[in-house]
């Protein structure tokens, strides 16, 4: 192909070039994808735009799903990108529906790097293989000259199989649906930030980093046909998974803020840098978009499992603003919550 003189088809706001926002999960991230890649690879599985693509293979289905990692630090309070790369790929299959079975890894690593700090991301990338009951079947290394990959880069591709009678998607969200989130938000991205900028609080901010296949397992058990959409809120945080949610179905979503999860302590952090948790990235929790009847029993199996004690009913699907994100905030009033422009935190998976 030639590419003198190519221009983008739609232009990508006012960059010429990228910018850290472009992977931060938010608006420039999703213009990204649906102006350029989308129609330069266009195909009716790609069009699908989940956390995995459903595909049809011998009377069988299967989910795939691919993620980088490049998260700054390597290791941080409750993981380190190993865990990350095993737990991020597991949920992105998992919120298909699907049984997560075998992941590849690639690995970018930068001259220089410590052999005993490779081995011990390695290891625990192993050991968190092991615990999500998976294998990693497939792999590959490269090194790239100092100064130009930042320790290490790890990408993994996944696959598992969806059980008969399973329709899991972001299309699928319907007025009437609730909305519920498995846990607190915000965990993730403020250890991130904790350990890089040096800041210390009274409690120990951790990572939720973990594998969410079996709470799936156990909702699908609980209320079966009653769940239809599952996302985990990663880069973005989960407003930007209630958007691109919202703009899939075409429906409206509203928020009690009120209720929404959050520590103590991400919630200090997050008034003292000027954040919102909305925002905030996650590894270790999932949006659920249940029918009406189904909501309070996949609560109670949300709050029965180790990862989900904390759960709670958040919102609801609408018929009024199709495609938009609405909150009820502490004092009364209705904000538009919409997707950020990038990353309020980049590097952080």
């Amino acid at each position: 192909m030639d590419f003198e003189g190519w221009t983008c088809p739609l232009p990508l706001r006012d960059y010429p070039n990228i910018v850290l926002g472009h992977g931060g999960g938010g608006k420039l991230s999703a213009e990204l994808i649906e102006h350029l890649f989308a129609p330069a690879f266009a195909n009716p599985a790609l069009a699908q735009m989940g956390d995995a693509t459903v595909l049809a293979s011998g009377g069988q289905r299967l989910a795939l799903s691919t993620d980088s990692f490049v998260v700054k630090p390597l290791f941080f309070p409750g993981g380190s990108i190993g865990d990350l790369a095993v737990n991020g790929t597991v949920n992105d299959l998992a919120m298909r529906g699907a049984q997560p079975l075998y992941l590849s890894a690639g690995f970018i690593i930068e001259e220089g790097l410590a052999l005993s700090t490779l081995g011990a991301l390695v290891e625990r990338m192993g050991a968190a293989a092991r615990r999500a009951g998976v294998q990693i079947v497939a792999g590959d290394t490269k090194v790239v000259d100092k100064g130009h990959g930042d320790g290490l880069f790890i990408n993994t591709t996944g696959i598992g199989f969806i059980p008969d009678g399973i329709e899991i998607a972001p299309t699928n969200a319907r007025p009437g649906d609730v909305v519920l989130v498995s846990g607190t938000l915000g965990d993730h991205g403020m250890a991130i930030m904790s350990v890089r900028e040096g800041l210390e609080f009274e409690t120990l901010i951790e990572s939720d980093c973990a594998p969410l296949h079996t709470m799936v397992t156990a909702l699908l058990e609980a209320v079966g046909a009653a769940l239809h959409v599952l996302r985990d809120p990663t880069r973005g945080g989960a407003a930007s998974a209630l958007n691109e949610i919202a703009k899939a179905s075409r429906a409206g979503i509203a928020l009690d803020e009120r209720k929404l999860p959050v520590t103590p302590a991400v919630a200090a952090a997050c008034e003292l840098l000027g954040m919102d948790a909305l925002y905030v990235a996650n590894e270790g929790k999932l949006l659920a978009f249940v029918a009406p009847e189904a909501a309070e029993h996949a609560l109670d199996t949300l709050r029965q499992h180790p990862l989900g004690q904390n759960a709670a009913i958040i919102g609801q699907v609408v018929e009024q603003h199709p495609g938009i994100v609405v909150g009820r905030t502490g004092i009364g009033g209705t904000r538009v919550i919409d997707m950020q422009i990038g990353e309020q935190l980049p590097r952080i998976c």
